[in-house]
């Protein structure tokens, strides 16, 4: 006797249908298919430090194996979270001049990413607007379209040096947002701002319900010697705002899964419920090497830092003696580039496609970060010189090659 089989659909909530698709994914298909048909790949695509992490974290890392307890579950006040969070309130100091608390204005997470969308759903109610300026990190309105908010696009353009209007938005607008993202240097455009853009922002957000998340990925990242600002600078922001940052780029950690939030008590408070129903936080050994990192030497992370500057200002120049007309960025390893005049016509997903299969070399579609990232496509400078002498020379066939 057959028994009748019944088909089961599983259905994922209605909140992930809203997500739009991964685009990176489909990259990373593109890459694994020419890879396959024996093409040499020229990877731009993701911002994966291609550095070893400084020695001394390294070897702080090796040596915390024989700590007792390391392998156990992370505690607050275990004697290596706190020194932790002391380390991270003590690099803040020296760096921005900002004094934090330790135990109540500073929350590691598992990185940045992480607790950037745990934010949002410690906060985000079904009716509530979060302004995202656009293009941005996929995280800043990924996050909050997972927690079931309402995302509020922001566009930023060239012109205006990447820099949101906050003084232009709506009043109706404003009165139903609850969250709002901010982060310079910015991914993906490599733009910076000084204080005086927090300062106009702070007096702008005075009346207003909204907490501001600055996401200071790439506080280290500034070239010719500028100096990139925590939000935290500013008196008044404090009662609003919390910063967000990582180790995976200034010390070259992006496995080890580090990040931290600092600012505003009452929002990390609610941050940290929101986590501890979600992970039982850091692995001890990654926190004894970021105490090193963070507390060490950091002639590091200048070195790496003017190496990144000199791999962007190679290929910026380089493609601009090709006619593909793009901008010196002032801090990241970035480069935000506008699809050239030949392939103006393609999509930014289309010409990331045909770079890839015509060239092997893989970039970030410029959709891939938001509605306004159409028309561009980002290149992440995470591979030596010689390889971007080589992408240059690739570059050059495809532009110069008649059809």
């Amino acid at each position: 006797m057959k028994t009748e089989k019944h088909e089961v659909t599983f259905h994922e909530a209605n909140r992930m249908k809203r997500l739009p698709p991964y685009l990176f994914t489909i990259v990373d298909g593109w890459k694994r298919e020419v890879k396959a048909e024996g093409m040499d790949v020229i990877d731009f695509s993701m911002g994966n430090p291609d550095f070893d992490p400084p020695k001394h974290v390294v070897e702080a890392f090796r040596d915390s194996m024989d700590m007792p307890e390391i392998h156990r579950y992370s505690k607050f006040d275990g004697a290596v979270e706190t020194k932790f969070r002391k380390a991270i309130s003590n690099w803040y100091k020296q760096r921005f001049n900002v004094d934090l608390d330790p135990d109540t204005e500073v929350l590691p997470c598992i990185g940045s990413k992480e607790g950037i969308a745990h934010l949002c759903l410690a906060y985000m109610n079904n009716d509530d607007l979060a302004l995202v300026p656009s293009p941005a990190y996929p995280v800043h309105f990924n996050g909050v379209i997972m927690a079931g908010g309402i995302l509020y696009n922001i566009p930023i353009k060239e012109e205006q040096g990447y820099l949101p209007d906050f003084f232009s938005l709506p009043k109706e607008t404003t009165r139903l947002s609850k969250l709002l993202f901010v982060s310079y240097p910015h991914n993906p455009t490599a733009a910076t701002c000084g204080l005086d853009f927090y300062e106009k922002m702070s007096k702008w957000i005075k009346d207003k319900n909204i907490i501001v998340a600055s996401d200071l990925a790439y506080s280290d990242f500034a070239f010719d010697g500028k100096r990139t600002h925590s939000i935290l600078e500013v008196k008044e922001a404090r009662n609003f705002a919390i910063e967000f940052h990582t180790m995976s780029k200034s010390y070259s950690m992006p496995g080890a899964r580090v990040g931290f939030a600092v600012g505003n008590r009452e929002i990390l408070a609610g941050l940290n419920k929101t986590k501890s129903y979600c992970d039982f936080g850091l692995f001890r050994a990654t926190q004894v090497a970021s105490i090193a990192a963070l507390s060490g030497p950091q002639s590091y992370v200048k070195k790496i830092v003017g190496i990144y500057k000199d791999r962007v200002e190679l290929f910026v120049k380089g493609l601009n003696k090709l006619g593909w007309e793009v901008r010196m960025p002032k801090a990241t390893f970035y480069v935000w580039a506008r699809i050239p005049a030949k392939y103006s016509a393609l999509t930014s997903m289309k010409f990331t496609e045909l770079l890839i299969r015509e060239i092997g070399i893989a970039v970030s579609p410029g959709t891939g970060f938001g509605e306004y990232g159409e028309g561009y496509i980002r290149f992440a400078l995470v591979v030596p010189e010689k390889r971007i002498l080589e992408a240059l020379k690739r570059i050059d066939t495809l532009l110069h090659t008649s059809d």
